[in-house]
């Protein structure tokens, strides 16, 4: 009889301190937001993808040469796109100090193609200043489409970064200025079978700088936002060759959103840029090579890759329980001299969907959508047709604040 009063006992003391801390909670200044939502994909690509990224669409994740995926199509399930966060707003005498720290379930880096735990936010603000991991002020969240595939528009800027920022200007119309967490990639193209690059490592003597100013008007507003890097890497290999270099990336960003109506949003953006892919949502590597003629002890330089993006979606309302948004997506590489041949150089993103609420926070939708690559300089180029379904159920729970 004792063994079995210890798990009541226990249920018991939980319950109870549950109940205690709820009410300590509710009559304290701070206020916190606990929310969410449950979702499940379910959708088919006409073609073999790569299988880290099945359930998403990005044309640099398509084959980049014939069948290098196989040419049947998959149907796939997914619930990765789940997530649960937590915000919370306390009243000080120095203005309200924020914080947000939320996850999702959407497996990337070491873990793509899982269902697993990754941080999203990660950040806190007090007054004019703020620090820790959201969005960069380089880009703008807002031009994002009402969309249900999860990766959306691959010409879009889009990056949560680890950051120290100052918001001079706060509120519809703003502005901030950050030091960003500095990262990069490489293509070492026709030069990898030729030149050994085990030696060479990067090096990020300074942060990235980005800054945006937003003028917001009666129907909608428009941004300009731009940043500035430095990107080096060292040759450590102690060989004849030394590969060490340097190069300066920057970018500049105009995006808008625009209400023709109550029920129309236009969403665009244009982006332009050198070594700035590692900002974009769907992009490569940020530098290549080029020959160096005429100096044997650096055969290769390195090179930071142009490129352009641009997005444009309409979102509309039919009615207060069914919305649409169509749009266009692109971005577009200037390739250097030493990339290879199947090199990835264009991209390509469009969809239409139609979604349903029927009761509130309760969201039913379907999507189709295609996505297109193009190589370098061998020719190949491929197209990849996708259809989703998608169900989504919000939850969120208000704590404290009087």
């Amino acid at each position: 009889m004792k063994r079995a009063l210890h798990p009541l006992i226990l249920m018991a003391g939980l319950v109870g301190a549950w109940v205690l801390a709820t009410q300590a909670v509710a009559q304290a200044q701070t206020k916190f937001d606990v929310y969410g939502f449950v979702m499940t994909d379910v959708g088919y690509n006409d073609i073999g993808v790569d299988p880290e990224w099945f359930d998403v669409q990005r044309p640099t994740k398509l084959p980049s040469f014939e069948d290098e995926f196989g040419d049947k199509g998959s149907t796939f399930f997914s619930v990765r796109q789940t997530r649960f966060g937590v915000k919370s707003s306390t009243p000080t005498s120095a203005g309200d100090l924020n914080t947000q720290f939320e996850w999702e379930l959407f497996g990337t880096g070491v873990d793509a193609g899982q269902t697993t735990l990754r941080l999203r936010h990660a950040y806190g603000e007090l007054g004019h200043f703020g620090a820790g991991q959201t969005w960069s002020p380089f880009m703008d969240i807002d031009v994002f489409p009402n969309t249900i595939e999860y990766w959306g528009p691959n010409g879009m800027v889009f990056f949560r970064n680890v950051q120290l920022r100052w918001m001079p200007v706060q509120g519809e119309s703003r502005m901030t200025i950050a030091l960003e967490r500095p990262g990069a990639s490489g293509d070492q193209g026709d030069y990898a079978d030729k030149i050994d690059f085990s030696g060479i490592k990067p090096r990020f003597p300074l942060p990235d700088l980005s800054a945006e100013f937003r003028n917001a008007f009666s129907r909608g507003y428009i941004e300009l936002s731009g940043i500035l890097r430095k990107i080096e890497w060292e040759d450590q290999s102690g060989g004849p060759t030394d590969l060490s270099g340097s190069v300066t990336g920057w970018g500049l960003h105009v995006s808008s959103n625009l209400k023709f109506r109550d029920t129309d949003v236009l969403k665009v953006a244009i982006v332009h840029g050198e070594g700035i892919q590692n900002y974009m949502n769907d992009a490569p590597e940020d530098v290549g090579t080029e020959p160096n003629p005429g100096d044997p002890l650096k055969p290769i330089k390195g090179v930071a890759l142009p490129m352009t993006g641009l997005t444009a979606f309409l979102d509309h309302s039919w009615n207060e329980q069914f919305t649409s948004s169509v749009g266009y997506s692109m971005l577009e590489i200037d390739n250097s001299e030493g990339q290879s041949p199947d090199a990835f150089k264009k991209g390509t993103y469009m969809l239409f969907n139609l979604l349903y609420m029927p009761i509130k926070d309760v969201m039913m939708g379907v999507e189709g959508g295609w996505i297109h690559r193009e190589n370098n300089s061998d020719e190949f180029d491929v197209d990849q047709y996708h259809v989703q379904v998608s169900a989504k159920y919000n939850f969120a729970l208000t704590l404290g604040g009087q």
